[in-house]
């Protein structure tokens, strides 16, 4: 005789949110519902509503969430290792899907879109990384790569192997963008004197650096606007 598995209480919930989101999509749900809902791909056979609101208490919104690390999502009890690499996975897909075609379309004569991209791109990892994008002759983005992990002033980065890629790439201009995971966008010198020796090169080679931006969880400095870097009245052909 075959004994049936126990049927979980919170099965019914499952489906009426999932049937939930089939009918009115991801709008219809609040920051703690569409985490508890994820939840329920990664956690079988328990009530994720209660991990949905600690997450929450513990990073302050559904975003901080998906940017925190590993470690300190395994901090909260109830989410272990596979949890918390889930809900990395769920971050490096929208961040994936997000960018998919930005080439296409991104472009200087939007700085919003520039920004939005560098925004969704950085500001919310942990680490600070450093990361160009190339740009057409017509300033649209042809690629992007991120050159160094790690504080500015801890890197050694030469303004050849910018230069280089952008060379091989056949770049007409360049964005520098990096993140100041502690909150405060503001340059420091190494960030200055870095910037300026990039510019100096890229001169010599005709190309154009449009801009240094760095960016943290909802803000930013530009080092165009901020007349470190000086405006180039080339335009593009």
């Amino acid at each position: 005789m075959k004994l049936k598995s126990p049927i979980s209480p919170h099965l019914g919930h499952r489906q009426r949110m999932k049937q939930r989101f089939v009918s009115n999509g991801v709008d219809s749900f609040l920051d703690h519902e569409i985490l508890e809902l994820l939840l329920t791909y990664a956690i079988p056979r328990k009530d994720t509503k209660p991990l949905a609101w600690q997450l929450i208490k513990r990073f302050g919104s559904l975003s901080e969430v998906l940017d925190a690390d590993e470690i300190s999502l395994t901090d909260v009890d109830g989410i272990g290792p596979q949890t918390a690499q889930f809900l990395k996975l769920m971050r490096g897909v929208i961040k994936k899907y997000m960018h998919a075609d930005l080439p296409q379309h991104i472009s200087m004569k939007n700085p919003q879109e520039v920004l939005d991209y560098c925004q969704a791109s950085l500001a919310g990892k942990q680490e600070e990384f450093l990361e160009v994008l190339l740009l057409s002759v017509r300033f649209t983005l042809k690629s992007a790569r991120i050159i160094a992990t790690g504080s500015i002033d801890q890197i050694i980065i030469e303004p050849r192997q910018i230069l280089r890629w952008a060379l091989k790439e056949n770049a007409a201009a360049i964005i520098l963008v990096h993140n100041h995971p502690s909150g405060d966008p503001s340059p420091s010198p190494e960030d200055i004197q870095m910037t300026r020796q990039i510019v100096q090169a890229a001169q010599l080679l005709n190309i154009q650096v449009l801009d240094h931006l760095i960016v943290s969880k909802g803000t930013y400095y530009s080092f165009l606007a901020h007349g470190i870097i000086k405006e180039q009245k080339r335009k593009p052909s």
